[in-house]
């Protein structure tokens, strides 16, 4: 992909709160209403006779210190003996549910997140794995990827995920500028970085994620640059450059960090943006860029991309089974969200309760954009009769409102279009949850709920 020149006018101009859309509904329409009970028949129903592939996630809360900028589900420990705990529960919960789905169906995904999976220890990470594999058959060829902090990752662990069969690790580095570490809590010599990366090649874990952030305090452009060069020499297959979303209201430690002025951000982001696309990275959208070989651009050229609560995801078809406290699953149908509160998560779990906490029961108009908005999202395009024979609707007819409202951002060069669909254009990949939103019904009413900005 050639290099992606920046407008930063328009990202001016579309710059406003919207829902990242690893969902659609998005998470804050979960409902408690939606409790167990309802949740089972969907389970039943998704499991009867079905051989469609599986993706698992699991949950692994803990990091040794919190980053000031983190906006996960995480538990701020120093214990060793925590994970050993965690572990125990996570195996209840396993046995659980694993009853309720088809033994017939194979995972072709596994994710470790958090916190931070390289708290466990070696031998908790072949334990873990050991229950995974037991509980679900795998495909013969399957994505295993883990998140690992350089801080507390060791050769050890490294070998461990790679002998339970992860072939992918997500590096977090967020930005080697020693007073930006300083000033988000997160302190990691690049160094650190370097040895994690060794670590994973040497056994057998060729692909490489780098997790970036752009709009903390203190970033500069300059600084951010040397950042990204430093980091192309490492030679990633990916990078994930994530807009830092503040959001005091929801993740109390971000008071203590002042973002930047939008205008520095928005520099930034350009700077970002045309490096890594003139350095062989295809900008696959939001915050994803992937080198032209990579699987997951070759998925979206395919069309066999999906967008999930993982982020974007090289197997389109797949349902996700998600377990450990906070952990959401999906399914065509239905989502469920499990207990936040780790004590909760134990106390229902030694009571032999579900730990679902809350849900959502997709109707027929939420799964026509779900559908719309996903593959729009992935596909940077739409095709009207493509997606009319999907839905089974007139597509043109079903969305006439919102493809009209699409005039502006046609004029603004964010999309192409014909009588038969339209195509994002490289502009509108920026831009991509702005366009997404016309299809969202739910901002129409959802005045009082608060979200990042687009950019």
């Amino acid at each position: 992909m050639p290099k992606l020149e920046v407008n930063l006018d328009l990202i001016r101009k579309y710059d406003v709160p919207g829902p990242r859309y690893t969902s659609y509904p998005t998470a804050p329409h979960f409902s408690e209403e939606i409790n167990w009970d309802k949740i089972v028949p969907m389970i039943r129903s998704n499991n009867s006779d079905s051989d469609k592939p599986l993706s698992l996630y699991f949950h692994l809360p803990f990091c040794r210190s919190l980053c000031w900028f983190c906006g996960c589900t995480n538990v701020i420990t120093q214990d060793p003996e925590s994970s050993k705990l965690y572990l125990k529960y996570l195996r209840k919960e396993l046995d659980l549910v694993t009853p309720l789905m088809n033994p017939k169906r194979k995972a072709v995904q596994l994710h470790f997140g958090g916190g931070s999976p390289s708290f466990l220890s070696a031998e908790e990470i072949l334990t873990l794995g050991d229950w995974i594999h037991h509980h679900f058959p795998f495909a013969d060829t399957y994505e295993a990827g883990v998140e690992v902090d350089p801080r507390t990752v060791t050769e050890e662990k490294m070998k461990a995920f790679a002998s339970v069969g992860f072939n992918r690790i997500s590096i977090g580095i967020q930005d080697l500028d020693p007073d930006v570490q300083q000033t988000i809590h997160r302190v990691q010599p690049h160094e650190m970085n370097l040895r994690t990366l060794d670590w994973a090649r040497s056994n057998g874990i060729q692909s490489v994620n780098v997790d970036l952030i752009y709009g903390l305090p203190h970033q500069t452009t300059a600084g951010f640059e040397h950042t990204l060069d430093e980091i192309l020499k490492m030679q990633p297959d990916r990078f994930a450059v994530f807009n830092y979303a503040h959001v005091p209201w929801l993740k109390k430690a971000q008071a203590a960090l002042t973002p930047l002025p939008p205008e520095r951000k928005m520099d930034l982001l350009k700077m970002t943006i045309e490096k890594l696309t003139s350095s062989g990275y295809t900008y696959i959208g939001m915050d994803h860029f992937a080198l032209e070989n990579d699987e997951l651009t070759q998925a979206q050229k395919n069309k066999t991309l999906q967008r999930n609560f993982q982020g974007y995801s090289t197997h389109a078809g797949s349902d996700i089974y998600a377990f450990g406290m906070s952990s959401i699953s999906q399914t065509d149908s239905a989502y469920w969200q499990n207990e936040k509160d780790l004590k909760q998560y134990y106390s229902l779990l030694d009571a032999n309760h579900p730990v679902q906490r809350k849900g959502y029961i997709l109707s027929e108009d939420d799964k026509i954009r779900h559908q719309t908005i996903m593959r729009l999202m992935c596909d940077l395009e739409l095709d009207y009769a493509e997606m009319s024979r999907k839905l089974g609707i007139d597509f043109a007819s079903y969305f006439a409102e919102e493809l009209s409202s699409l005039q502006d951002m046609e004029t603004d060069q964010l999309i192409c279009r014909d009588k038969n669909g339209f195509k994002v254009t490289d502009t509108g990949r920026l831009l991509i949850r702005n366009i997404a939103m016309k299809f969202d019904v739910y901002l129409k009413t959802d005045k009082q709920r608060k979200y990042s900005r687009t950019v």
